[in-house]
C-alpha cells in the first residue's frame, strides 16, 4: 500500500505524531465531520419586533393562536405533499428519543434509495416558542418566548452534493430551523467526482488513493456559499417560508450551532494502532489534566473563574474514547477501524478568538474578539479546531516509546560536548532542571516556540533593573544552550526562537511524568 505521509505539510504541529510512528502511518487527514447549520429568523425572537410582525400581518393579539395554528397546519400539509411527490413515507413518532437517523438509514436500505427524499418523521419536542400571556400588573395580553412543545418535522435526504442529511424545521414560531450533515459525507461525493480512489468506512477513510488531492478537495468546504448552498433545500421542505416571511422581506440567518473538525491519522493496518492504542489512552487519563486541556483549545494554562474542565473515560461498542471537555467544548480521541481520530467539537464558541472588526461598526479597528456563531467566522472556526486537534497529536507523540526510560534518562545524566565545549549532565528529577524542562515543555510554545524572555519571565520575578535583567538573561542563554546540547531544544534558523525537538518532546514528557508518578504507583508497576 502506497504512503502519503511524504504529502504531509511538514510545518504541521501534528506532524511530530506522523514521524513518530512514520512506519506504521499512511496519511493524515483534516476536515470538518459533522455540522449543525441554524437558520433563525433573526427579528422574530425579540418581542417588540415580533408584535410589529403581527401588526404589519394585520393579526389581532386575541388571534393569534388560530393564525399560529393556521400555518403550522400548512406547514405540515406541505410536508406530506411532498412526500407524496417523492412517494415516500411519512412517520409520526411517539417519542423524541428514537434515533431517526437508524430509523432513515432502515428505510434507505429496504427501499434502495439512491438520491432525493429518504423519509419524513414528525414528532413532539420541546422548543423556544411564542406564547400569549396576560400580564396581572399592568392587565393587558402581552408575547412571551418561552420553552415549549410543538411538532417538528426531519426531513432525511440523500442531497446530490452533500450526500445523507437531514433537515430539522419547527412548525411553529419563529420557525427554527437546523441542517445537519457529515463533512466525510460530502468529501466522498467530491472524491467520486474528481475520480479518486478510497475505500471508506462508516464516515472515515482508512485510505485514500491521493491524499493530497483529496485534503485539498476538503478544504474547498470552508469556502463554500453557504446560504446558496442551503436555501434551496430550505424552499422544498418549508416553501411557506416566502409567505411567513413576507411582511418584513427577511431571509434565514444562518450560523453554525455545533460543529465537529476531526482529524484522522491513517494506519496502513489495525493492528499497528492496536499496539500503540491503550498507551495513549493511559497517558491521556494519567498525564492531561486542566492545562493541558486549556492549551489543546488555545487557551492560557490557568482556568477562568466560570471555566469547567473534565475529562471522561468511555468504552463504548466500538472501542474506548477519551473525552476532555472545558465548558461545553471538548477535544477526544478514539479509534475508528485502522484510523485514529482526534476531534474537537464546539458548542459555544465563545470560549475562542478570531481578529476582526466589531459588528456595529464596519470602519473600525481590527483586533480579537469573541468567536461569532454566524458563519462570517467559519474559515477562524476550522483553523482553531485544526489547531486544537494537531497540539493533542502533538502531545500524544511522546506516547509509547521504545526505548525504557532508563535509556534515555541515561543519556542526559552524562556531560557531552559540543563545538568544542563541554556541557553538564541534567539532573531531571532536580527541582531546577525539572523546572527548566517543564517551563520549555509548555503547550503554549508547541506551534511558535520559545524565546530567552518566555523562559525568563517564568524562571524570575519581573525587575527594572537593567543590570539584573542583563543576567538573568546571560543566564537563560546558557540554560538553553545545555538543553541545545543535549538535542532537547533546537533553534529556529534566522529567529530568536526554540522548539522543543520530536526526541525531547518524549524524553522531558516522560521524565516529568515519573517525577509526579507516587513510589506507590511506581512499586506496583514494577510488582
Amino acid at each position: 500500500m502506497a504512503t502519503n505521509t511524504n504529502n504531509l505539510l511538514k510545518h504541521e504541529v501534528g506532524q511530530a505524531f506522523v514521524q513518530r510512528h512514520q512506519g506504521d502511518v499512511i496519511g493524515v487527514l483534516h476536515g470538518w465531520d459533522r455540522l449543525r447549520l441554524q437558520g433563525t429568523l433573526r427579528s422574530l425572537y425579540y418581542q417588540p419586533v415580533m408584535e410589529r410582525y403581527l401588526k404589519q400581518a394585520g393579526v389581532m393579539w386575541t388571534d393569534f393562536k388560530r393564525f399560529a395554528t393556521a400555518l403550522t397546519g400548512r406547514v405540515r400539509q406541505s410536508a406530506a405533499e411532498l412526500a407524496e411527490k417523492y412517494q415516500r413515507p411519512i412517520i409520526y413518532l411517539n417519542s423524541s428519543r428514537t434515533d431517526k437517523e437508524a430509523l432513515a438509514c432502515q428505510i434507505q436500505e429496504r427501499d434502495g434509495v439512491k438520491s432525493g427524499l429518504i423519509a419524513i418523521f414528525s414528532c413532539v419536542e420541546p422548543c423556544h416558542t411564542w406564547f400569549l400571556r396576560g400580564n396581572r400588573a399592568t392587565k393587558k395580553l402581552e408575547l412571551r418566548l418561552e420553552w415549549g412543545k410543538c411538532i417538528h418535522l426531519y426531513f432525511y435526504w440523500v442531497h446530490e452534493q452533500l450526500g445523507f442529511l437531514h433537515v430539522r424545521l419547527q412548525t411553529w414560531f419563529p420557525y427554527l430551523i437546523q441542517v445537519c450533515m457529515n463533512g466525510r459525507e460530502w468529501l466522498g461525493r467530491q472524491m467520486d467526482q474528481a475520480g479518486i480512489s478510497y475505500r471508506r468506512e462508516d464516515n472515515c477513510f482508512p485510505w485514500i488513493a491521493d491524499l493530497e488531492r483529496a485534503q485539498a478537495l476538503m478544504d474547498q468546504q470552508h469556502r463554500t456559499d453557504w446560504p446558496g448552498l442551503l436555501n434551496p433545500l430550505v424552499q422544498q421542505c418549508h416553501p411557506l417560508q416566502v409567505e411567513i416571511n413576507r411582511p418584513f422581506e427577511s431571509e434565514y440567518y444562518w450560523t453554525a450551532a455545533q460543529s465537529e473538525y476531526a482529524t484522522d491519522v491513517m494506519f496502513g493496518q489495525r493492528k499497528g494502532l492496536l499496539r500503540i492504542y491503550p498507551a495513549l489512552v493511559h497517558h491521556a487519563v494519567m498525564n492531561f489534566g486542566a492545562e493541558q486541556v486549556l492549551r489543546f483549545l488555545g487557551r492560557s494554562g490557568k482556568a477562568g473563574v466560570h471555566d469547567e474542565v473534565k475529562t471522561d473515560r468511555r468504552r463504548r461498542v466500538e472501542g474506548v474514547r477519551v473525552k476532555h471537555w472545558l465548558n461545553k467544548n471538548s477535544l477526544k480521541f478514539y479509534d475508528k477501524g485502522s484510523v485514529l481520530r482526534s476531534e474537537v467539537t464546539i458548542n459555544e464558541p465563545k470560549d475562542f478568538r478570531v481578529y476582526r472588526r466589531a459588528e456595529n461598526q464596519p470602519a473600525g479597528k481590527e483586533q480579537w474578539r469573541t468567536l461569532r456563531r454566524g458563519l462570517a467566522d467559519f474559515n477562524r472556526r476550522a483553523e482553531v479546531s485544526r489547531a486544537a486537534t494537531e497540539r493533542h497529536l502533538t502531545a500524544l507523540a511522546a506516547v509509547h516509546v521504545q526505548s525504557s526510560l532508563a535509556q534515555d534518562a541515561a543519556q542526559l545524566c552524562q556531560a557531552v560536548w559540543r563545538d568544542g565545549q563541554r556541557y553538564r549532565a541534567l539532573n531531571a528529577l532536580g527541582e531546577c532542571d525539572a523546572e527548566l524542562l517543564a517551563i520549555v515543555n509548555r503547550g503554549e510554545y508547541a506551534i511558535n516556540g520559545l524565546r530567552n524572555r518566555d523562559v525568563r519571565a517564568r524562571l524570575y520575578p519581573p525587575t527594572q533593573d537593567k543590570g539584573k535583567e542583563r543576567r538573568e538573561m546571560a543566564a537563560v542563554g546558557r540554560k538553553l544552550r545545555l538543553l541545545r546540547a543535549h538535542g532537547l531544544i533546537a533553534k529556529v534558523s534566522k529567529t530568536h526562537r526554540y522548539v522543543v525537538t520530536d526526541k525531547g518532546r518524549r524524553i522531558i514528557t516522560a521524565l516529568l511524568a515519573a517525577r509526579q508518578a507516587s513510589t506507590e504507583k511506581l512499586t506496583a508497576l514494577a510488582a
